[in-house]
C-alpha cells in the first residue's frame, strides 16, 4: 500500500488516547507468599484505584472495589501491603488505616489512629505483630514525625515504638526466626540517595528493641534494600565506591560481593523497591543497570562469582523469589510492562499479566536509539531518541519532524526503554521524541547523580538543549520546531528552559515548579530540604533561589506554555502553576491552564490522562500550525 504524504503532526494514528487509557494498567510492589504471587495493579478506568491482585493457578483481585491499596507516607507512598501465610495487611488510601484480610476474607480494620500513615511493613510471625514505618500527622501545625513501630495484628494490644528520633526511616526487615531487625534511617537535609544509615538490632521476646548498632552508611553513602538471607546474614546495597553495589555483613565485617561499574540500586522515591532476591543461603538473583539497560544475573555467594541471565527485558524491577522461580516487572522496547516469572533452572519466562491488552502493528511503533551527546564542560549526557514512524504516512521531502524533548521527574529519575504508548502517541503522528537522562539522573553512578548538586535549573537545562541540538546537527529534526515537556521536577526543567534560554518554540508543564521559594516553604516533609543540595540552603541562598525561579523572570519568557495541574497536589501545590499562568496572561503570551479536581501529584484517573494527552497535542498544533488528523476536544488558549 502506498503511503500518504502529510506534514509531521498530521498523521492519523491508531495509538489514540482512548486506547492508551482503556487498555493500559501498571504494576508495582510484587511479593511472593509460598507459590502465590501478589502485586498492586493501578487502574485508571477505576478512578485510578490501586488493587491488590494474587496469581496462583488463576489471577484474581484480593481487595474489594471499595478499597484502594495505597499509602501516603512521604506523599509518594509505596510498600502499601505485606503478606504472609495468606494473610494480607494493607493501607487503604481514603482513610490511611490498616486492614487485615485472612486468606481472601473481607478486610478487617486493625489500626486506625487519627493522623497516622503506615507502610513498608513486615509481618512478625513470632509475635503476631506488624512492624512498619509510621508517619504521624496528628499535629498539623508541626512537621510530621516518622518512626518504626510494631502493631498487634488483632488490633487489641499496645503499639510499640522501635526506632525514632531521626527525620526518616525505611525498610524495617526481620530475620526468619524473628530475633533480629534491620532498617534504614536518615536526616534532613539528605535524601536517601544522598546518604543514609543501615542499623541492625536484636528484638526482645516482647517485640521491643533490645539493642542496636550501626552497620554501614553515613551522610555521603547511600544504602539501599537491606535484606536478611535465609541463614540470617545481612545483605545490602551501598554506593560507597560511587556505584550502588552488593555487600554483606558477616561477623561485624562488611565485604563487597561483586564490585562493578553498574547500579544495583534505585533512588528511593517510594517504598517497596527490590533489585535482588535470595534463591537460597548461597545464591542471589539480582538486577542491575549498565549503560541505560537493566540486566539479570545469578550471584554465587560462596565464590562471589556473577553469571549473566539472558532475557529480552531491558527494564526490570520489583524482583522477588519463590523457590527456583523469580518474579519481576519487566519491559522492553517491544513489550509494555508485564509481570514475569522466570524459572532459574530451565531459564524459561512466563508472562503472568501484561499492562496492555492491545496489540499494535509494529509499523506504527518507533524504534528507540540510545544516544550519547556532548554537553557543557567537556562532558557527555544520554537520552533515548524515537524518530517518527507510521507505515501509512510519510512527510514532504523538504520537511524535517518537530521534536518533543521529555524531561523526567525526580530529578533523580531515569528514562526507560520499555514500550511506552504515550511516547508512541507522538511518534506515530509524525513528532520525534527525545527522552533525556540529563546530569542528575540515576543509573550512571553517584558522580552522574551529583552533577546537579548546586546546579539544578542549569545542568538539566543544558543537557536537554544540547540533546536537541545534537539531533538538529544530525539532520534528524527541525531546529525551528523544538518543544519541551516535563512533570514535577521535569516541569521545573521545562519552565527554566523556556524562561532562561531561547531554544524551544513552546512547552508543557505538568505540575511543575515555577517558584523555588514557594516550594521550600510549602512542600511536604520528605522534600522539605531537598533543595539544600540542588540549589543551596535557604534562606541563606535566597538570591539564588530567586535567580533560578522562572516566576521571578517572566519578562524573559516569550513563548507559549500549557500547564496541567492536580488541585489536590501537596507536593507542588496549584498556586505554583496559577502564579505562572497569571504572569503569562499579563504579558499577553499564549498560555493554557488545565486543572483537575481530585488529582494529586501524578495523574491517575482515565479521563484526566486522556485529556492531558489530547490537550497537549492540540496546544502544539495551534502553536506550530499543523492540522490534526482526528477531532480533539479544544483547549482554551489565552492570548493566541
Amino acid at each position: 500500500m502506498s503511503q500518504k504524504t502529510a506534514q509531521h503532526g498530521s498523521w492519523k494514528s491508531p495509538v489514540t488516547s482512548d486506547l492508551i487509557v482503556s487498555a493500559t494498567i501498571n504494576f508495582s510492589s510484587i511479593k511472593c507468599d509460598g507459590s502465590d504471587i501478589y502485586f498492586v495493579e493501578w487502574r485508571p478506568t477505576e478512578g485510578g484505584r490501586y488493587c491488590l491482585v494474587r496469581h496462583s493457578d488463576v489471577t484474581c483481585d484480593i481487595t474489594p472495589p471499595a478499597f484502594n491499596v495505597r499509602s501516603r507516607v512521604h506523599e509518594y507512598g509505596g510498600g502499601a501491603y505485606a503478606v504472609a501465610d495468606g494473610n494480607v495487611i494493607f493501607s487503604n488510601y481514603t482513610d490511611q488505616h490498616l486492614y487485615l484480610q485472612n486468606n481472601g476474607g473481607a478486610p478487617r480494620l486493625i489500626f486506625a489512629e487519627s493522623g497516622m500513615r503506615c507502610c513498608d511493613g513486615v509481618i512478625d510471625r513470632r509475635r503476631n505483630r506488624f512492624v512498619c514505618i509510621c508517619e504521624d500527622h496528628s499535629r498539623p501545625e508541626q512537621e510530621a514525625v516518622n518512626s518504626i513501630v510494631s502493631l498487634p495484628l488483632d488490633g487489641q494490644g499496645a503499639k510499640l515504638q522501635l526506632a525514632s528520633g531521626n527525620s526518616f526511616y525505611s525498610n524495617p526487615r526481620i530475620t526468619a526466626d524473628g530475633r533480629k531487625i534491620a532498617w534504614l534511617t536518615w536526616n534532613h537535609p539528605n535524601m536517601p540517595w544522598d546518604g543514609c544509615e543501615l542499623w541492625s538490632g536484636t528484638l526482645a521476646e516482647d517485640g521491643t528493641l533490645a539493642e542496636s548498632r550501626l552497620i554501614a552508611g553515613g551522610s555521603d553513602e547511600s544504602i539501599f534494600q537491606p535484606e536478611w538471607s535465609p541463614d540470617g546474614t545481612l545483605y545490602f546495597i551501598s554506593d560507597r565506591t560511587g556505584w550502588w553495589n552488593l555487600y554483606r555483613c558477616q561477623n561485624s565485617a562488611v565485604e563487597a560481593l561483586c564490585p562493578m561499574e553498574a547500579e544495583f540500586g534505585r533512588p528511593q522515591w517510594s517504598f517497596g523497591y527490590s533489585t535482588y532476591a535470595f534463591l537460597s543461603a548461597s545464591q542471589i538473583v539480582a538486577t542491575y543497570t549498565s549503560q541505560g539497560s537493566w540486566k539479570l544475573a545469578l550471584i554465587d555467594l560462596t565464590t562471589r562469582s556473577i553469571e549473566p541471565i539472558e532475557t529480552r527485558f531491558t527494564d526490570i524491577s520489583y524482583l522477588q523469589s519463590a523457590g527456583r522461580n523469580i518474579v519481576f516487572r519487566g519491559g522492553s522496547p517491544q513489550e509494555a510492562p508485564c509481570i514475569v516469572t522466570l524459572n532459574i533452572s530451565e531459564r524459561l519466562c512466563k508472562i503472568v499479566r501484561s499492562s496492555s491488552t492491545t496489540t499494535i502493528d509494529a509499523g506504527y511503533l518507533s524504534a528507540v536509539e540510545l544516544i550519547n551527546f556532548p554537553t557543557e564542560d567537556g562532558l557527555s549526557a544520554r537520552g533515548l531518541f524515537y524518530p517518527p514512524r507510521n507505515k501509512d504516512y510519510c512527510a514532504p521531502d523538504s520537511e524535517s519532524p518537530p521534536l518533543l524533548v521529555m524531561s523526567h521527574g525526580g530529578p533523580t529519575g531515569q528514562t526507560s526503554s520499555t514500550l511506552n504508548l504515550e511516547i508512541q502517541y507522538w511518534t506515530s503522528r509524525g513528532i520525534a521524541v527525545l527522552d533525556v537522562d540529563y546530569g542528575g539522573s540515576s543509573g550512571y553512578g553517584r558522580g552522574y547523580r551529583q552533577r546537579l548538586n548546586g546546579l539544578w535549573g542549569v545542568v538539566d537545562v543544558d543537557d536537554c538543549i544540547n540533546g536537541a541540538q545534537h539531533l538538529v546537527r544530525r539532520g534528524d529534526v527541525d531546529g525551528n520546531r523544538l518543544m519541551i515537556t516535563g512533570a514535577s521536577a521535569g516541569g521545573y526543567t521545562t519552565l527554566c528552559a523556556l524562561t532562561f534560554r531561547n531554544c524551544f518554540r513552546c512547552g508543557a508543564s505538568h505540575y511543575g515548579i515555577g517558584n523555588l521559594e514557594a516550594m521550600v516553604k510549602d512542600t511536604h516533609k520528605f522534600e522539605a530540604r531537598y533543595l539544600d543540595r540542588l540549589i543551596g540552603p535557604y534562606p541563606q541562598r535566597q538570591a539564588l533561589y530567586r535567580a533560578r525561579s522562572p516566576i521571578c523572570h517572566v519578562d524573559k519568557l516569550s513563548c507559549p506554555v500549557i500547564f496541567f495541574q492536580g488541585l489536590e497536589d501537596k507536593v507542588v501545590p496549584p498556586n505554583q502553576a496559577e502564579s505562572m499562568v497569571a504572569a503569562l496572561r499579563a504579558k499577553k503570551i499564549p498560555v493554557a491552564y488545565v486543572a483537575f479536581p481530585g488529582e494529586q501529584h501524578g495523574f491517575r484517573q482515565a479521563e484526566t490522562l486522556r485529556r492531558v494527552l489530547d490537550g497537549e497535542l492540540y496546544f502544539y498544533s495551534q502553536v506550530l500550525g499543523f492540522t490534526l488528523a482526528d477531532s480533539v476536544e479544544p483547549i482554551e488558549i489565552d492570548c493566541l
